[in-house]
């Protein structure tokens, strides 16, 4: 199809494909739903432009009855559109974090387990799910990672459509004649994405005009600006093994925070969380005498003006 026989919405996605788009092939995941249909047809068309290999996976994540009959004919009509498409099924295990949790972790994986060798892995997250992001984030008090949301690229992950509404890629399959999937776990109240969706980013359309969610992943993108900064300033001071609190102690807070969170998972930690961080800092800016703080895989303890990391005791 020529690009000027394109409608708007498709050129919108095959557009924002090919602004992102660094000259790796790419493998798309698809689950049948407007958003990752859209890109995967935005991905084959750009890919006949610019001439990159693409392909799809399409992952049968088993939760629902009917997903693998559902996955293959996903597969199947990317296929006869052009673009080659697999199916992996996985197997979701509960691990405490909740079931989409769960369910995310089980497709990441094996979408990386999947990728070939210089291929990126496309993924269909739009504008709103950002938005949607950062007032979860906001919601947490999760600090300014948090609320940068969704990173465009990292670590082998791409999401050209993160500045594209989801109305345009719903546009963008009626202008291709592709009947898309509803996934019910869209509609689950029991899911704080759903109510978030479904009540919450209404209320704030209603109450204080609309645009909402361009505003808040405009929002992601400054504090994201702002959040690369301060680690690319804290990933230059150096935190040997032994940290003179001196060293860190007059830093400014987010600068501190970051440098020994850094240093913790270079010392072992197996996580740091916020309430670790404070107790640490603590170590040097509010010193006591505390003895030491406990963090998972480790023990932090300050010894002659130097924070110490050593094992924790055994059997704890």
């Amino acid at each position: 199809m020529a690009r000027r026989a394109l409608g708007p919405a498709t050129l919108a996605v095959v557009g924002a494909v090919e602004r992102i788009h660094s000259g790796e092939d790419v493998v798309v995941a698809c689950s049948g739903g407007a958003d990752s249909l859209a890109l995967a047809h935005g991905v084959r068309l750009a890919a006949l432009r610019l001439g990159f290999a693409a392909r799809a996976i399409v992952v049968d994540h088993g939760l629902q009855n009917g997903s693998a009959a559902h996955a293959v004919g996903v597969a199947d009509g990317l296929g006869r559109a052009g673009l080659p498409a697999e199916v992996v099924s996985v197997e979701v295990r509960p691990d405490g974090s909740g079931p989409e949790a769960a369910a995310r972790a089980a497709r990441y994986r094996a979408l990386t387990e999947n990728q070939l060798a210089g291929e990126s892995c496309y993924l269909g997250h739009t504008l709103d799910d950002q938005a949607e992001t950062v007032l979860l984030g906001l919601a947490r008090g999760s600090g300014l990672r948090s609320l940068a949301g969704m990173r465009p690229v990292r670590d082998g992950f791409v999401r050209p459509l993160l500045e594209v509404p989801r109305a345009t890629t719903r546009d963008c399959c009626r202008e291709l004649g592709l009947d898309w999937w509803e996934d019910p776990h869209n509609t689950e109240p029991r899911f704080a994405r759903v109510r978030v969706r479904e009540v919450v980013l209404p209320v704030l359309e209603r109450e204080l005009g609309p645009g909402i969610a361009a505003a808040l992943a405009r929002t992601a993108a400054l504090a994201s600006q702002d959040a690369d900064a301060l680690d690319e300033l804290a990933a230059a001071i150096e935190a040997p093994e032994q940290l003179p609190c001196a060293a860190v102690e007059g830093l400014p807070g987010a600068l501190r925070q970051r440098v020994l969170r850094r240093w913790l998972l270079a010392r072992g930690a197996a996580e740091v969380q916020r309430g670790h961080l404070t107790a640490v800092a603590a170590l040097i800016t509010d010193w006591h005498g505390q003895r030491w703080v406990d963090l998972p895989r480790l023990r932090v303890l300050r010894r002659s003006g130097l924070l110490v990391a050593e094992p924790p005791p055994s059997g704890w």
